[in-house]
């Protein structure tokens, strides 16, 4: 295939050999399957701010840190320079988070390099070498569901034990590998002290995946797991092996009990509308 802009600079310099194949694209970058010697990996091309789709950007980027003084200063005159830190800083995101989770033992893809703006990183396969699925595109059977539930539910405490919160996260952000669920895509990771959407965000991501993995095992949706971990998080008791329960006696002046069943119904919604459009596209191609 020719190759994109954005990737002949790592084939000048030797960082890969070749351009596979498109994998996917997205709202903020299109990743791409690439050789690098006999390794094949996947390389993530991030779009420029004027490409980016994704809302709420400022949301996302409170609680983040640029370089210096220098470069803080232009980034809050709104600066020509300080929107280029500030666009620097988003694309370097991603990068920081991959390598502090896999140190933090959470499941990640392996990140190898960062050059000209280009994150290169392990490509998640199934069992059979081709490019795994989403976990909103396979079926589960009850246990797999519940068993991917508290796999996932630990991988957020330890991202939570880092001072991390996804701040997307879905089952359309994690993919199931051989040994069980990846979690990808972290440009608009959050910081959980940092930013005041923290817990509104941490609970969402919980809810949805709750929802997704709660239509083959109905009875999670009556867990607690975001609540819970995020009141031992705030009262400094989480710790990244602590065993959790789902259950949590919610203070009703305080949590908004009819959002947070919302948006879990809105998450299951959703999801059974994907599966839907899934089997109606099967169908029309059998």
């Amino acid at each position: 295939m020719k190759t994109p802009k954005g990737l002949q600079a790592l084939i000048d310099d030797g960082v890969i050999d070749e351009v596979l194949r498109p994998l996917k694209s997205g709202k903020e970058a299109a990743v791409y399957v690439v050789r690098s010697g006999d390794a094949v990996l996947c390389a993530k091309v991030y779009k420029d701010m004027a490409q980016r789709s994704f809302q709420q950007r400022g949301q996302y980027q409170e609680g983040r840190k640029v370089r210096g003084s220098r470069e803080a200063r232009a980034v809050g005159r709104a600066s020509r320079y300080g929107r280029r830190q500030q666009e620097e800083a988003w694309k370097n995101t991603e990068v920081d988070a991959l390598y502090q989770l896999r140190d933090a033992g959470v499941r990640v893809p392996e990140p190898y390099a960062h050059v000209h703006g280009v994150l290169v990183m392990e490509l998640v396969t199934d069992a059979d070498g081709a490019a795994a699925p989403r976990l909103g595109e396979v079926e589960l059977s009850p246990e797999e569901a519940r068993e991917y539930h508290r796999v996932l539910v630990r991988q957020v405490v330890r991202m939570l034990c880092c001072g991390l919160i996804h701040g997307d996260l879905s089952a359309y952000n994690v993919l199931v590998g051989p040994d069980g669920p990846v979690i990808i895509d972290f440009p608009q990771v959050v910081s959980a002290a940092g930013n005041n959407a923290a817990r509104a965000m941490l609970l969402r991501d919980v809810n949805n995946l709750t929802a997704a993995l709660g239509r083959w095992a109905p009875e999670l949706l009556e867990t607690w797991y975001g609540e819970e971990m995020w009141a031992l998080f705030e009262a400094g008791a989480l710790q990244a092996d602590t065993e959790l329960t789902g259950n949590f006696e919610p203070d009703e002046t305080e949590v908004d009990l009819d959002g947070v069943r919302q948006a879990i119904n809105e998450a299951r919604e959703e999801a059974l509308i994907r599966q839907q459009g899934r089997e109606a596209a099967a169908e029309s191609d059998a």
